[in-house]
C-alpha cells in the first residue's frame, strides 16, 4: 500500500500540528452561553413528499446572529415514544439532501433531522456581517474580523442548538441521539458530540474541519481547503502572520474540541485521502477520551466507502 502521509503506526499517535488558543474552552463556553440567550422561535411546516411509516416536515429555527436555519425533520409513524433521533450532517458547500436516504433511520423508529448549514447549498439564511473577504471560502471567513464572528463559530453552534431542540422534542428519548455525517458532516458531528455532549453515539466519516496546518503543511490546501492558500496568497503574501492565523483557525479546529466529547465514536477512516489527510483524520481521532473505533479503509479515499453506511446501521440499532 503506497503511503500518503505517513505510516500508519505514526498516524495512530499522531497529535496534530495546529495550535491551540490558550482560551479554547472559554471561548466555548461562552458561545453556548449565547445560545442559550436566544429564543430560537420554532417553525415546523409540512413537507410536500409524505411517506407511509412517518411524517416529514421542514424545521426552522433563529440560531446566532438572527439567522433562519433550516433542518428537514422525519418523525415516525407508529414509534414507541420516547424513541431515538438521528442528526444528519452534510459536506461542505452541500445541503441536507433528499428525504430517501434519511428513510431506513425513520422506519427503524428514529426522529431523523437534517440541518442545512448556513451560507451553503440549503435553505438556511447567511446573515452575512463580517469585514475582510467573504471571497474564497467559509473557514476563511472572519478571520480579518473578531474570532467572534469565525463562520464556523456559527456553524458550529447551530449544531449543538439543533441537538438541544430535538433532544427536547416529547418524542424524542434525550439520551438516545446520534450524529452522523461525512466529510464537512463528519467535522460537524463531532463538533455537535463536543458542544453538547449529550450526544450519546457519533458516526463521522474522514472528518474535515481538522487540523488546518498540517494539510497546509502538506501542500494539499486545494479542493476543499484552497481557501486557505488563497488567504494567505491575497492576505499575508510574506507569511509575518502565519502564527496568529493559524491559531485564529485553531478555535474552529475539531481536534482541539474532542476532548468534550462523551459519546461512544465509530470514525471510518481513510488512508489515501487528499482532501481530508489522514494525519488530520487521526489528530481528531487521537484526542477523542470516550469509547472509541476506527474503521480504517487503507486504499481509500474521500468517496463512498464500503460496508460503512451498514455499520453505522448495526452501530445504532441496538437502541
Amino acid at each position: 500500500m503506497p503511503i500518503l502521509d505517513m505510516p500508519l503506526e505514526q498516524l495512530k499517535v499522531y497529535q496534530g500540528t495546529n495550535p491551540c488558543p490558550e482560551d479554547m474552552d472559554e471561548y466555548w463556553d461562552r458561545g453556548l452561553e449565547e445560545i442559550k440567550q436566544i429564543d430560537p422561535k420554532i417553525t415546523i411546516e409540512k413537507s410536500n413528499f409524505q411517506i407511509d411509516f412517518a411524517e416529514c416536515y421542514h424545521l426552522y429555527f433563529t440560531g446566532v446572529g438572527g439567522a433562519r436555519i433550516h433542518a428537514k425533520y422525519i418523525k415516525p409513524k407508529n414509534a414507541k415514544e420516547p424513541h431515538p433521533a438521528v442528526l444528519f450532517f452534510h459536506g461542505y458547500s452541500g445541503n441536507c439532501g433528499g428525504w430517501y436516504d434519511k428513510l431506513p433511520y425513520a422506519a427503524m423508529g428514529y426522529t431523523v433531522v437534517a440541518m442545512d448549514c448556513r451560507g451553503q447549498g440549503g435553505l438556511s439564511e447567511d446573515v452575512g456581517g463580517v469585514k475582510g473577504t467573504t471571497f474564497r471560502g467559509q473557514i476563511v471567513r472572519g478571520l480579518s474580523d473578531s474570532k467572534e464572528k469565525l463562520l464556523f463559530r456559527q456553524i458550529f453552534l447551530d449544531t449543538a442548538q439543533l441537538a438541544n431542540i430535538v433532544m427536547g422534542f416529547k418524542e424524542v428519548d434525550p439520551d438516545r441521539v446520534a450524529a452522523i455525517g461525512g466529510s464537512q458532516g463528519g467535522g460537524l458531528t463531532l463538533a455537535c458530540g463536543a458542544l453538547e455532549p449529550r450526544i450519546k453515539k457519533l458516526a463521522p466519516r474522514y472528518p474535515f474541519l481538522s487540523d488546518y496546518k498540517r494539510v497546509w503543511d502538506l501542500d494539499l490546501d486545494q479542493n476543499a481547503y484552497e481557501e486557505l492558500r488563497t488567504y494567505f496568497r491575497f492576505f499575508d503574501p510574506l507569511h509575518e502572520r502565519k502564527e496568529e492565523i493559524f491559531t485564529t483557525l485553531g478555535y474552529i479546529d475539531i481536534q482541539h474540541l474532542a476532548k468534550r466529547i462523551r459519546g461512544e465514536v465509530l470514525m471510518g477512516i481513510t488512508l489515501m485521502d487528499t482532501i481530508c489527510p489522514p494525519s488530520t483524520q487521526f489528530a481528531v481521532y487521537n484526542k477523542i477520551q470516550s469509547k472509541k473505533e476506527a474503521v480504517i479503509y487503507p486504499d481509500y479515499g474521500h468517496e463512498h466507502l464500503p460496508g460503512f453506511d451498514d455499520m453505522v446501521l448495526e452501530f445504532l440499532k441496538e437502541w
